[in-house]
């Protein structure tokens, strides 16, 4: 009884911190403290990230820019989760980036950073759903790969029409009620640190010995497979961390559905990233001592797959068979995490009117209480990525460069704006104190550093099909948000006002969603009907 008192106690007071920052509740608060982190832990899936990304760490360095490359980036990264974790516990809501930007910056510049932001935030989002999808596509025909004895080479045809079908499956799981996904973070949270420390343990001891590597070979010898210097290929090497570890605004989208958020989601920032970041570097270690000196068979294996060749050589196919059916698993839960943040950032910036169809996706269903309208409105946006794959695999690889990419534009903006902008800052239960402006001077130098990296293609010289076309996707996409914002007339230019308030609004007399006694949205209405009442 106490427990529950508590728990209304909780919730009454997050649903007034929402109503300070302008948004009436919506969601149900389905997750817990635990479970957000769980949310966390799950979007960086540990071991299946590490199978979709150990390409780009191979052939720029080997062994040494897996395990070192790690690290360097854990600091930086530990920076970009600080100052993160400051902002959302100030101000806990779906909106997060966006919201933050258009609080803190210039009157004379923050509708147009909230636009850059919101737009940046959303397409990160979906190249997320579409990366981590087809990265367990990847892994599904990897398997199948396996259990023909390399008999079956899937082509792109495979792996794209494998991609369609769990982005149907993860839209459809991620339509039903918050409480189903949230139930799902603790077992999997557990199991997967469990798997984690399988590896670590079972891995060395299944090597064979011609497979394992002594300390000196591990930890210092590097392989640099590219045209480029060696200096410049580590650094390439760092998107497979920074890929992996990129829980900052995931759990953010989420906080209007979280108990106690103000608090539980700073610390399910810095705790996700840095219990990820820690197991993940074991887990390299135990590969790097175990995958054998000749990294060029392991990326041309038929399998697909390195961490896949990894285990296959240790395991065997029965094995690794067992093991990588698991990781899809995992890969599989990570891609439906995807698909809810996208979900809820699509919700919240159609919301405050500024996405096309925001009169449709605004809309919360009255019997699961979640945003089903943008669950597959992320769905559907992702699909066309996956066939970037027929012109290549540096047109696929540039859904990863590009969402990464996408993703620290729209962080560093709104944490520098906060010291660069005159503002009301007002810090929540988490806060760095005189520490603050350090912390975020190193995060948004590191991200400004990180975006450049990631513009570069493999090689010095690349033929056309190799190109890194991550820039061309990120500079077209945001072209056109551009165009939008200031096309005459009609763009948002003329009618875009950031963060609208609907709490002032009288739901009994206006077409607006209200909040029935479940706690979940029970009318239907629109961005206009919202701009109108106010």
């Amino acid at each position: 009884m106490a427990a529950r008192q508590r728990h209304t106690a909780e919730e009454e007071n997050e649903d007034a911190v929402l109503q300070s920052l302008g948004y009436k509740q919506e969601f149900k608060r389905d997750f817990t403290p635990l479970e957000l982190f769980g949310a966390g832990f799950s979007w960086i899936g540990v071991v299946s990230s590490i199978a979709s990304t150990l390409v780009y760490t191979l052939p720029n360095g080997g062994s040494f820019a897996m395990i070192w490359g790690w690290v360097i980036c854990m600091v930086f990264l530990l920076m970009m989760s600080l100052a993160m974790a400051e902002l959302g516990s100030a101000a806990p809501t779906a909106g997060g980036l966006y919201y933050w930007t258009f609080s803190y910056a210039s009157p004379r510049w923050r509708k147009l950073f909230c636009w850059i932001v919101g737009y940046s935030n959303t397409i990160s989002s979906i190249a997320g759903v579409a990366s981590t999808t087809w990265g367990a596509a990847i892994q599904v025909m990897a398997a199948a790969s396996m259990g023909s004895n390399l008999a079956f080479i899937p082509t792109n045809g495979h792996i794209f029409g494998c991609f369609a079908a769990l982005l149907l499956a993860q839209a459809l799981l991620c339509s039903s009620a918050t409480r189903v996904i949230a139930r799902l973070q603790k077992p999997y949270a557990v199991t997967n640190m469990l798997m984690i420390l399988c590896i670590i343990i079972a891995l060395p001891s299944a090597t064979p010995k011609q497979f394992m590597n002594n300390a000196k070979f591990t930890f210092a010898h590097f392989q640099n497979l590219t045209a480029w210097p060696a200096g410049f290929a580590f650094t390439l090497s760092f998107l497979a961390p920074l890929w992996t570890i990129s829980c900052f605004d995931c759990v953010v989208h989420i906080s209007e559905e979280a108990s106690n958020a103000s608090v539980a989601l700073p610390w399910a920032i810095i705790s996700a990233n840095m219990v990820s970041g820690v197991l993940g570097w074991g887990v390299l270690i135990a590969l790097a001592f175990c995958m054998g000196t000749d990294v060029e068979s392991i990326l041309t294996s038929p399998i697909g797959q390195p961490l896949a060749a990894i285990f296959y050589n240790s395991f065997g196919q029965k094995g690794t068979l067992a093991i990588w059916a698991i990781v899809i698993i995992f890969q599989f839960i990570t891609a439906v995490s995807c698909v809810t943040v996208a979900s809820r950032q699509i919700f919240a910036f159609s919301r405050d009117g500024a996405l096309p169809f925001s009169r449709f996706l605004y809309r919360v269903n009255g019997y699961t209480c979640t945003p089903v309208n943008c669950v597959w409105c992320a769905t559907l946006a992702a699909l066309p990525l996956g066939l970037l794959s027929f012109a290549g695999s540096a047109a696929i690889g540039a859904v990863f460069t590009f969402g990464v990419a996408a993703q620290y534009l729209a962080i560093a903006i709104p944490i520098a704006s906060r010291f660069v902008f005159e503002n009301n800052f007002k810090p929540g239960p988490f806060s760095l104190g005189r520490w603050g402006r350090p912390v975020a001077t190193i995060a948004v130098s590191w991200m400004a550093f990180c975006f450049v990296i990631f513009m570069f293609p493999t090689d010095p010289n690349p033929p056309f099909q190799d190109m890194n076309y991550g820039i061309v996707v990120l500079g077209g996409t945001l072209f056109l948000c551009l165009v939008y914002y200031y096309f005459p007339r009609y763009g948002g230019v003329h009618w875009f006002q950031g963060p609208i308030r609907n709490i002032d609004i009288d739901y009994e007399k206006s077409e607006v969603e209200g909040v029935d006694e479940k706690g979940c949205a029970s009318k239907k209405g629109s961005v206009e009907d919202i701009v109108i009442a106010v």
